[in-house]
């Protein structure tokens, strides 16, 4: 580990603007954020995620182990290659990290989570899975990783990377497929088509150059930030953290209750939330004029039932509007009209349905 991703030296020739990042060396944007938004939204960009943490599980104890540590329930993945989007929680029912699982075969199963909470994550790991001693945890700092997003990432990578990926053309969203040394899935944070790869680090370079030669734009950490909040798809430690449940989140959809039997940790305070109502929920707003943009921590003013706060905000390039994703007291309607503090000033913001963008069309009504 270190403050190095594997394309450190290829980002730095490419004079992208460098920022720290949970402890890595992170491209902001390679020129103009708004254009490398934009040709994701319209063709596609590729990210360098090669800082996310990896590991894969090992042990004919791993499923039942996944069930005990995870939300949703790894029972449902029932053919090798599929992945499911869980929270890992404590007994708070608070969000350690939010990540994805990959079933590969009965006694192997691929995490994908959060860079940023990549010892926490793993410590905590480590000790729920004492009382499984067949269970290991293999760390596997030998891969980088490129998602490629766009309408026309498939094709590109397809240009790119010869006729043995085109096996990956009929995966659905959330299936992954290995092809030579390339782990390819269908797991994307931008509210588009494309795929992650996950590939050793000895030939990421090479695959990166091959796919700026098929016209595929680098994309930096600015761009990324704003295309995840057009899909409405949280960050962790913004929208979700280890004070706040997945129901609280906006991610009740990412538990599994069913069935009433599985202990998982964190289970009896969400029973008691979904029995009784969680007290805040996750909404997105829209502020209603312009010249001024939603941020992070600003205080959300709804009335008689309380103050809320935004938890993550911005400009949206595909909309020409600001849009953000606020933390509210339970019961504000869709729709309702409230109010956001921006240097003194009380701007209105609608209360409205997100996602805000999918596949590059607004979904505001």
């Amino acid at each position: 580990m270190g403050n190095r991703t594997p394309l450190y030296e290829t980002h730095v020739a490419s004079k992208a603007k460098m920022v720290d990042f949970g402890g890595w060396d992170m491209p902001l944007h390679y020129g103009s954020q708004l254009e490398e938004h934009h040709r994701v939204r319209q063709d596609a960009g590729m990210f360098d995620v090669s800082h996310m943490n990896v590991f894969d599980l090992k042990g004919k104890e791993v499923r039942d182990f996944l069930r005990l540590l995870l939300a949703n329930d790894v029972a449902k993945l029932q053919t090798p290659g599929r992945a499911l989007y869980s929270c890992m929680l404590n007994p708070k029912g608070g969000v350690i990290d939010d990540l994805i699982v990959y079933y590969l075969d009965d006694a192997l199963f691929r995490v994908v989570a959060n860079a940023a909470t990549r010892e926490q994550d793993l410590t905590w790991i480590r000790n729920s899975a004492e009382q499984y001693g067949g269970v290991q945890i293999v760390p596997r700092d030998d891969l980088a990783m490129i998602a490629v997003q766009g309408p026309n990432a498939k094709k590109k990578v397809y240009k790119a990377l010869g006729d043995p990926l085109r096996v990956a053309e009929k995966l659905k969203p959330f299936h992954s497929i290995s092809v030579g040394d390339l782990f390819v899935a269908t797991t994307g944070y931008t509210g588009e088509d494309g795929f992650e790869i996950i590939l050793p680090t000895t030939p990421v370079r090479d695959i990166w150059e091959a796919l700026r030669e098929a016209d595929v734009a680098p994309v930096g950490l600015g761009a990324r930030d704003t295309l995840r909040l057009e899909a409405g798809m949280c960050l962790y430690g913004q929208d979700m953290d280890d004070a706040t449940t997945p129901l609280e989140s906006g991610l009740a959809w990412t538990v599994a209750f069913e069935p009433a039997d599985r202990k998982f940790i964190g289970r009896d305070v969400l029973d008691e939330q979904r029995r009784s109502g969680a007290p805040r929920q996750l909404a997105g707003l829209v502020l209603e004029g312009k010249g001024c943009v939603l941020r992070s921590h600003q205080k959300v003013h709804t009335g008689s039932l309380g103050d809320g706060e935004i938890t993550s905000g911005g400009f949206s390039p595909t909309l020409n509007c600001s849009i953000a994703l606020a933390r509210l007291p339970a019961g504000v309607p869709l729709g309702a009209v409230c109010e956001v503090d921006i240097r003194g000033k009380r701007l209105g913001v609608r209360v409205v349905k997100y996602p805000f963008v999918r596949r590059g069309k607004s979904c505001l009504t």
